[in-house]
């Protein structure tokens, strides 16, 4: 089965990559693999005090995708899985791809600002001869209506 890995972070535009992805996934008989990153220097303190916050915010990210997954699973009837890296996010993105070859579309959402598309974007785009899958940008200004109509 074909997934479409998307990424979960705390970006607005990150709302519109799930939908597009799981509208995809459903329309298509497809999977979804929602990918979320823990950054590495977000835990250079003592090795307990570390593995506490490491923890905390693998919770953290898991109540997030539930909201999401909840979603997918009600609405697209797409049972999507979670996958919790830990590293720098185009590397373990990469990584993340050469390592499941199920994996056959990455979905990113765009910003919607004047500065541009997003830095996770912009480094993607710029790795993207590293792929080898496709990348879908989904604009972060895309209505709902707008996804359901292109899905």
């Amino acid at each position: 089965m074909r997934k479409f890995l998307v990424i979960l972070d705390d970006s607005r535009e990150c709302l519109n990559a799930m939908r597009f992805a799981a509208m995809r996934a459903a329309h298509t008989g497809g999977g979804v693999t929602v990918l979320s990153i823990i950054p590495p220097d977000e835990f250079n303190h003592w090795i307990g005090v570390g593995e506490l916050m490491r923890e905390e915010e693998r919770e953290r990210i898991t109540v997030h995708y539930e909201v999401f997954a909840k979603w997918m699973r009600d609405r697209q009837n797409v049972e999507p899985e979670l996958v919790i890296r830990e590293g720098e996010a185009v590397p373990e993105i990469l990584a993340h791809v050469r390592e499941n070859p199920d994996v056959g579309v990455l979905v990113l959402g765009a910003g919607d600002d004047k500065k541009g598309p997003g830095p996770l974007v912009t480094q993607m785009t710029r790795a993207s001869a590293d792929l080898p899958i496709p990348i879908t940008i989904v604009p972060g200004t895309m209505t709902k209506d707008r996804l359901e109509a292109i899905t």
